[in-house]
């Protein structure tokens, strides 16, 4: 697998016209090393250039995890008595990477990292790599799509445990800690991103965070959580009531949840992304609501809680088997209501499966 992958990464040089990739520590080298290396003060970087072996720049005390990773690195390895200069050098003299087009992933490499290539590798010319890096993980395998489903299925458990015991008065930061040992207990890993509860009002916050807010009657709790299984994210949102529903909540909730058949009945192989937006968009701006779906309806899932493919007017990437990401339109009244329905979706040869299976009606907090 580690041989099949870095072929497909060699491709993807080759046919964006460059001559090497530098990777810090983050989701893509995890990808090609199946290890998690840690991102610090002490730098490490490495460099992929096809036909050769790659090269690993790297603490000394990251040496055995390298040379377990599958992958035939030459290292060069550095202490922090020595510091990495030397090592940088000795690199560079082995890469020859003058004059060349060197892709870093923009979005991830530091100053710091980069600064030390500029200066170290005289000659090396950094360039922008996100866009063709991306299509290194854009199609989940089986084993990566099995890990989604095994994480998915600890969030739902999850969540359905939470919500049996939240109760009228209890704040945002309380019920999301509950949520966070629910997903513990059940074998979940890292938060791939801090969970959000959100109570009335504070439900129109897309991205708000949980504060002290109590949870009332005849509101909304907004839940967007997840968690990991091999580093695979899930990440799930659904809105609940406190109690009985107001008819303002009930009527925006069931625009939104309309918005989200929508949108996974319109997900399918050779669609293209940004028909999966138009098309879940639709529903909210028929309904009069248009103004208050602030962002796009959805983005890929897999080692990050936010990677390729985005569901967005613009992009008209075809959908291809294998591509996993969420469909998750809302509605955000400011001081009012916010409602959001957030599923995984994976597409197949025949059309899209929903890896989420939470209910989508809009259920009672408290059973």
């Amino acid at each position: 697998m580690t041989g099949s992958r870095l072929q497909t990464l060699y491709d993807i040089i080759a046919r964006a016209n460059l001559d090497a990739v530098a990777l810090i520590p983050g989701p893509n080298l995890h990808y090609l090393t199946h290890t998690d290396f840690h991102l610090m003060e002490r730098p490490l970087v490495t460099f992929f250039v096809p036909g050769r072996d790659p090269v690993a720049v790297a603490p000394a005390l990251e040496a055995d995890r390298l040379a377990e990773s599958g992958i035939p690195f030459k290292l060069f390895a550095w202490s922090d008595s020595e510091g990495y200069t030397g090592a940088f050098a000795a690199a560079a003299s082995e890469l020859k990477l003058d004059g060349k087009r060197v892709a870093v992933e923009e979005l991830r490499m530091r100053v710091l990292e980069a600064d030390i290539i500029q200066e170290l590798m005289p000659g090396v010319r950094l360039v922008h790599g996100g866009d063709p890096l991306a299509e290194l993980r854009l199609r989940k395998d089986a084993d990566a799509i099995a890990s989604l489903r095994a994480a998915i299925k600890i969030s739902e458990d999850a969540l359905h445990a939470c919500l049996a015991d939240v109760r009228p008065g209890m704040t945002e930061r309380e019920i999301a800690g509950r949520l966070v040992v629910a997903q513990l207990e059940r074998g979940g890993g890292k938060h791939p991103f801090e969970p959000i509860v959100l109570a009335g009002p504070r439900s129109a916050l897309p991205h708000g965070e949980p504060g002290d807010r109590r949870a009332a009657e005849g509101e909304p709790l907004l839940f967007d959580f997840g968690t990991t299984v091999d580093g695979y994210a899930s990440d799930i949102t659904r809105t609940v009531s406190v109690g009985a529903p107001s008819a303002r909540l009930a009527e925006v909730y069931a625009v939104v949840q309309a918005a989200n058949a929508a949108g996974r009945a319109a997900a399918g192989p050779g669609v293209p992304a940004q028909e999966v937006d138009r098309i879940t968009r639709k529903v909210i701006e028929d309904a009069g609501f248009g103004a208050y779906f602030t962002h796009r309806t959805g983005h890929g899932l897999g080692l990050e809680a936010h990677e390729s493919p985005n569901i967005v007017e613009g992009n008209t990437r075809a959908l291809e088997p294998g591509m996993v990401f969420t469909i998750e339109p809302g509605i955000y009244i400011p001081g009012e209501v916010g409602v959001r329905i957030e599923d995984n979706v994976v597409i197949t040869a025949g059309g899209a499966e929903s890896l989420t299976t939470f209910p989508r009606d809009l259920l009672r907090a408290g059973g």
